[in-house]
């Protein structure tokens, strides 16, 4: 029995995943990315500690009336990371929204949402870490959600 091409790709081309080294130099919230969820159901976000032990005063999920975040922000949900901080090397916290979430959490505030990302703010200027995004359930399946990204 031969191995099917198309079950090669299962995972791949059903979500959109994407890893960010994330370095701000800064103790002030600080916006990852923007991406549109607008033909996802949801997306996954999770932080992995590099760099530093000190804490993490914010993460969250912001939605934004433009697709760049230069619009109005809406808070969409707040990780509560009392007894949980990843604050070692190694250490990783993960958080989720569905799309169904950003859309209420907009309406209330009477936004549109155009994209959604996640927001750090690091004690310590110098903390680094690696933020992983993982949009799932796409309304059409394909090749190419995930990409390989080499310099």
């Amino acid at each position: 029995m031969a191995v099917s091409v198309q079950a090669t790709n299962r995972f791949l081309a059903n979500h959109a995943v994407k890893l960010y080294d994330f370095d701000p130099d800064s103790a002030d919230p600080v916006d990852v990315d923007w991406v549109p969820l607008h033909s996802f159901l949801g997306l996954v976000v999770g932080f992995f500690r590099t760099v530093g032990t000190g804490a993490i005063d914010t993460l969250r999920i912001l939605a934004n009336t433009k697709a760049d975040g230069s619009g109005d922000d809406v808070v969409v949900k707040v990780k509560d990371l009392t007894g949980i901080q990843p604050d070692a090397l190694g250490d990783q916290v993960w958080m989720e929204v569905t799309a169904e979430e950003v859309r209420q959490a907009c309406t209330d505030a009477g936004k549109v949402p155009a994209a959604v990302s996640a927001q750090v703010e690091f004690a310590t200027l110098t903390d680094e870490g690696v933020v992983v995004y993982v949009r799932h359930g796409p309304r059409f399946a394909r090749d190419g959600l995930t990409a390989d990204l080499v310099a």
